[in-house]
């Protein structure tokens, strides 16, 4: 029987604030921490625990582990990785990938030396490249591994919006899809308010400006670019879609999420991973939704899934 555990694979910038935002949440009684750097998983695993006796905190365990504790946990999330090379900060995801393809190959050996059950996310960037090695090349159940994917974008999608008609972004309803990077679009057709679709939001709410839809796309890409500009990484908002999801899994509440997995015939796509509306459970993604899109928003998709291809193929993933 799985222990109520919580494992977390990398504890840089991204990992320690996934590590922060689960003990907020809650979400488990054990964390177990692994890291490359021993000494960075003991003093992150320290530096939490010490936190814990506050009474507005559960009796969380926090410690430093190995891959062994993988084997009777409840879920993995993948955090290894960098943003930068050699000391130079990467923008583009995707060139990131024959770095960040070698580290995911040792913690997925790593992982099932010990376990092939356990539900996986995986964040580590380039997101959908890395998703589709750790689906494809290790046995693993496809279903239990997936990417958090435009779950990111999507909430800044909704930021952006919410802004626009000042309204709470929760109760903004649409999706972001597509790449985790450069080439993600807003999906307009799924967009709403308390119901009111795209088309009538501007009559609805009556914002001093009409929503510049144009505007919106490019700065839903561009703000990743202004957190790392000024601050040097993101961790905060991946922190919180990683962890939005781990309750998804470990809560089993079937939420429809936008996560990247490895497609086989969606809208005719196939041999990649990108992300797509889906349903999430206890034992990972039980289904894709091939939601209706516009012509435009499907020639979105397929330069999407092909910028994705040109990675996998330059790296031998695919042919």
């Amino acid at each position: 029987m799985s222990k109520n555990r919580l494992v977390i694979v990398g504890v840089g910038n991204v990992g320690s604030a996934v590590l922060n935002r689960a003990i907020a949440f809650e979400l488990v009684s054990e964390i177990v921490l692994i890291d490359s750097n021993e000494k960075k998983a003991i003093g992150e695993a320290l530096d939490a625990e010490h936190s814990t006796p506050c009474n507005y905190s559960a009796n969380i365990r926090v410690r430093a582990g190995s891959y062994e504790d993988c084997k009777d946990a409840r879920l993995i999330i993948i955090a290894a990785g960098t943003g930068t090379i050699n000391g130079k900060l990467i923008q583009d995801r995707l060139l990131l990938a024959e770095y960040s393809l070698g580290i995911i190959k040792e913690v997925m050996k790593g992982i099932t030396s010990y376990t092939k059950d356990v539900p996986i996310i995986m964040i580590t960037n380039p997101l959908d490249v890395t998703t589709y090695l750790a689906a494809n090349f290790f046995d693993y159940p496809e279903y239990k591994l997936f990417g958090t994917g435009t779950t990111l974008e999507t909430h800044r999608f909704k930021r952006i919006v919410a802004n626009h008609y000042n309204v709470d972004a929760k109760d903004v309803q649409g999706y972001m899809l597509g790449e985790h990077g450069n080439s993600a679009f807003p999906a307009w057709s799924t967009l709403s308010i308390g119901g009111m679709r795209a088309d009538r939001l501007d009559e609805y709410f009556s914002p001093s400006n009409p929503l510049d839809r144009s505007f919106v796309e490019e700065e839903v890409v561009k703000t990743a670019f202004d957190v790392l500009h000024f601050k040097g990484y993101t961790n905060y908002g991946i922190a919180m879609g990683a962890c939005r999801l781990a309750k998804a899994v470990l809560w089993n509440e079937r939420s429809v999420l936008p996560v990247s997995t490895k497609l086989k015939g969606a809208y005719g796509l196939s041999d990649v991973a990108l992300s797509l509306p889906a349903i999430i459970t206890e034992e990972g993604v039980e289904r894709v939704l091939q939601i209706p899109l516009s012509d435009q928003e499907l020639e979105k998709l397929q330069f999407s899934a092909n910028s994705i291809k040109a990675v996998l193929k330059s790296n031998n993933l695919i042919k």
